[in-house]
């Protein structure tokens, strides 16, 4: 015998639901009754028919996917899960989406998968990567039998002819096409190096366009390690492919014209950027003849150049000055010379003689300047200019003055 407690036997229960292949992705068709929100945004109301009813959840984050108004009476379909609340042991149905009562199926199976892979992150718009400007390889993912290709390759080559395109084909309609296409989108960008693919079909029925809304080629896209545009059908058109893609186009046309610039335009642009190039550059160039010219001036003017010849002048002047100043000093002098030369010459003992004096000496060498000099000495010696004269002393007679 087990003994359960009541918190046991809720999750057992709850896990046994949201385990169910079928509770755990259903859709009920049923009309609101008993509807009411909360204060946090939630809504809560039942679904019922003519015999049963079912308490149903439907939180404020899920509010995107109401296609249906929500109020007492109106009849919906509705997809969710069917759990049980474990506080309360309440049987409840979650729902995510809900759609007008008459929705076909295609529409719920299409809302359904958008919801689920909305949630898990797989259109979120942070993950998208930019398209390359200039891509030297495009893959193509389509029909080679197809009219969409021959207007694919047609509207590359007159733009870009630069680019090389790869084509993967596949089956884009019918049994199977599904698997085709996301096994052609991973073949192409593993053993092609390409920059960019195009996934393109060309227009029909929901129908005929199912195959772009299968899972398994939305996680084809998503798991693509190059940015891939998809090209499905006409504008109005939007299949699940179209949320994953990076880029979606309204045409197969209007994708070949997005992934690749124009090359005429391209042409026009290179000129155009090159005109410009070429005026900035004559005008920078004037510009720097125009500097280059204020330069020059500007140092011709404060050159030291200029200085320096002033300063060479003015030295050769000072030069000039002083040489004439030595040169008349040196006169000065040499005219004080003879000056003195005339004095000493005047004074010399030998021009005193010259002119008819004589110096007369004792023997001894005394000069005799008195007649009281000669004293004992009996011999003397006159000098004359040319001579001298040897004597002896016979008399000496002093002069009486008057």
């Amino acid at each position: 015998m087990y003994l359960l407690t009541v918190s046991d036997i809720n999750f057992y229960l709850q896990q046994l639901l949201e385990t169910d292949r079928l509770l755990s992705d259903v859709w009920i068709q049923g009309e609101i009754s008993n509807l009411s929100q909360s204060s946090k945004g939630h809504f809560y109301f039942t679904l019922k028919d003519g015999e049963s009813q079912l308490s149903c959840v439907l939180f404020k984050q899920d509010l995107i996917h109401v296609q249906a108004e929500l109020a007492n009476g109106q009849a919906v379909i509705a997809h969710g899960r069917v759990s049980i609340w474990k506080q309360s042991g309440k049987l409840q149905f979650y729902v995510d989406i809900v759609q007008p009562e008459g929705t076909g199926r295609l529409e719920l199976e299409f809302q359904a998968l958008k919801a689920k892979l909305e949630a898990e992150g797989l259109f979120d718009e942070s993950r998208k990567r930019s398209i390359p400007k200039f891509p030297s390889a495009i893959g193509i993912v389509t029909s080679k039998h197809g009219a969409v290709l021959h207007d694919i390759l047609n509207i590359l080559r007159r733009r870009y002819p630069l680019a090389e395109v790869i084509l993967s084909h596949t089956q884009v309609q019918g049994d199977g096409a599904s698997l085709q296409i996301a096994a052609a989108i991973e073949k192409l960008h593993k053993t092609a190096k390409v920059d960019v693919i195009i996934l393109a079909r060309g227009g029909g029925s929901r129908e005929e366009l199912w195959a772009f809304n299968e899972e398994c080629v939305a996680r084809a896209i998503y798991a693509c390690p190059v940015p891939v545009i998809s090209a499905i059908g006409h504008e109005t058109d939007y299949t699940i492919a179209d949320y994953v893609a990076d880029l979606r186009a309204p045409t197969p046309s209007a994708a070949a014209e997005l992934v690749v610039p124009n090359v005429a335009e391209l042409r026009q642009s290179l000129d155009h950027m090159l005109n410009i190039a070429s005026m900035n550059m004559r005008q920078k160039l004037r510009q720097c003849m125009e500097d280059v010219q204020h330069m020059h001036s500007h140092l011709k003017r404060t050159s030291p150049i200029h200085a320096i010849h002033r300063h060479r002048e003015k030295l050769s002047l000072l030069n000039d000055n002083a040489l004439s100043r030595v040169r008349h000093l040196i006169e000065l002098k040499k005219s004080n010379l003879e000056t003195m030369a005339l004095s000493l010459n005047a004074l010399n003992p030998k021009a005193v003689l010259g002119r008819g004096y004589s110096v007369t000496t004792t023997e001894d060498g005394k000069v005799l300047r008195s007649i009281d000099d000669v004293g004992n000495t009996k011999a003397i010696t006159t000098r004359l200019a040319d001579g001298f004269i040897k004597s002896m002393v016979d008399q000496t007679v002093k002069q009486v003055e008057r």
